[in-house]
């Protein structure tokens, strides 16, 4: 199915310097890999050694943090949008 994925201003260099990509993936995280698959160099900076999603990468379906959902797991129907929020911290 049809993603669109949104990508932060940080990680634009690694898809040709577009704010959105669109790629093939039933799921979030089938999505994310073809993202990398695409326009390597994606991979290292979403995920650590075990799959998981960096701490401070935030991936949102629509309006909803897949944290909340079902995680990478969590289902995209066709259309949808997918987007990549890197935390902000400071103090």
């Amino acid at each position: 199915m049809s993603v669109k994925v949104r990508i932060p201003t940080q990680l634009r260099p690694l898809a040709g310097g577009v704010g959105e990509v669109e790629v093939e993936g039933g799921t979030v995280g089938d999505a994310l890999k073809a993202l990398d698959v695409a326009h390597p160099g994606f991979s290292e900076r979403l995920f650590d050694e075990g799959g998981n999603l960096r701490r401070f990468v935030n991936v949102f379906m629509g309006e909803e943090d897949i944290r909340f959902l079902s995680g990478l797991a969590t289902p995209v129907p066709a259309g949808s949008v997918v987007s990549v929020v890197p935390a902000v911290a400071g103090g």
